[in-house]
């Protein structure tokens, strides 16, 4: 508000009937800047309170890993498929109930890769 007034910019609100020309409408307007200010720290505290109890409690946030919701045999599969070289992208995951490409590339495909590019240990 101070970097608006050194400006020279007022604010006229019409529907709150706020006017920062007059020294009621700053104390209006400050008051509600603090207010909302609160309320925002208060919800912020709540939250962070609300989470680490989940965590208490042996919950986690977050959406879970591909890697933990995949079978290994429809992971095994896929890499099959995919290693025969006979379907397209679309046709594995179809075959396989991969949902999305990329979690297709990143566990059969791009495994496949830097399978390859590992050096053997004998």
């Amino acid at each position: 508000m101070q970097a608006l007034e050194q400006r020279g910019i007022e604010l006229k609100s019409l529907k709150e009937n706020i006017d920062t020309t007059t020294p009621t409408g700053k104390l209006m307007f400050h008051m509600m800047a603090a207010l909302a200010e609160f309320e925002h720290d208060v919800i912020r505290e709540r939250t962070l309170a609300g989470l680490d109890a989940a965590r208490a409690r042996g919950r986690t946030g977050g959406r879970r890993k591909a890697s933990e919701t995949l079978r290994p045999e429809q992971l095994d599969r896929a890499k099959q498929l995919y290693a025969a070289r006979q379907n397209s992208i679309a046709e594995i995951m179809a075959l396989t109930g991969f949902k999305s490409r990329a979690t297709f590339y990143k566990y059969v495909v791009n495994a496949e890769k830097s399978a390859e590019n590992k050096p053997s240990t004998l």
